[in-house]
């Protein structure tokens, strides 16, 4: 449908004003949120995360498209509610305790979000405490970790620990990701699933969504 394929355009190119006002049209014209919501807004910011993998695009060009994305989710959100429509999964995002580094968390939970899943972020220095209380209470599929410092990195395992120890670690997939960390430090640590980019962030955390379902 043109008006979808509109959508997706203006939001690549980070129109936020054009994708609310198409949004809107479209509701207008009787194409329902879900179609809205998949056809048009994730299938812009998939094209986004696509690019931003083969380095076609770079931080700033995903930051505006997720800004338009946000824009247009946010006149969806009511019509979405009504029609019962719920988010594919769940995850409880942060940067570990110590960290205050968060270009790299945000552009994770943008491409999520655009893959149509719910992120409960944190925020930046977070700790183990906090990462359990938060999965106690959202009751998350997906635990994300995010670290930029070799120095911060071993917090990971201490999340990891944390969540073992409250007898939730059967219950959440753990992700991790960050400049230092590598898939052997992953295994190491006992966490699930190590990805190097946002972009593979996204798609790993689909995966793991269907293998739990």
């Amino acid at each position: 449908m043109a008006i979808l394929d509109d959508i997706g355009a203006f939001l690549q190119k980070g129109k936020s004003k054009e994708v609310k006002e198409l949004v809107q049209t479209a509701l207008d014209q009787g194409i329902p949120a879900k179609s809205v919501l998949e056809d048009g807004l994730m299938a812009g910011m998939n094209v986004i995360g696509g690019k931003f993998k083969r380095n076609e695009v770079f931080v700033p060009e995903v930051l505006i498209a997720a800004r338009a994305m946000n824009a247009g989710t946010a006149i969806l959100k009511p019509y979405l509610a009504s029609d019962g429509v719920k988010a594919k999964g769940k995850v409880v995002l942060g940067t570990v305790k110590g960290d205050l580094h968060d270009i790299g968390k945000n552009l994770v939970r943008m491409m999520l979000e655009g893959k149509g899943l719910e992120v409960i972020d944190l925020g930046v220095d977070v700790s183990a405490d906090k990462f359990v209380e938060a999965i106690k209470e959202h009751q998350p599929q997906i635990l994300a970790l995010s670290a930029l410092l070799t120095t911060t990195m071993n917090e990971m395992k201490v999340v990891v620990d944390a969540v073992g120890k409250a007898g939730l670690r059967d219950s959440v997939k753990i992700m991790v990701g960050g400049a230092p960390i590598s898939s052997g430090f992953c295994t190491a640590i006992g966490a699930d699933s190590y990805t190097p980019d946002a972009a593979a962030a996204s798609e790993a955390a689909i995966a793991l969504l269907q293998e739990a379902s």
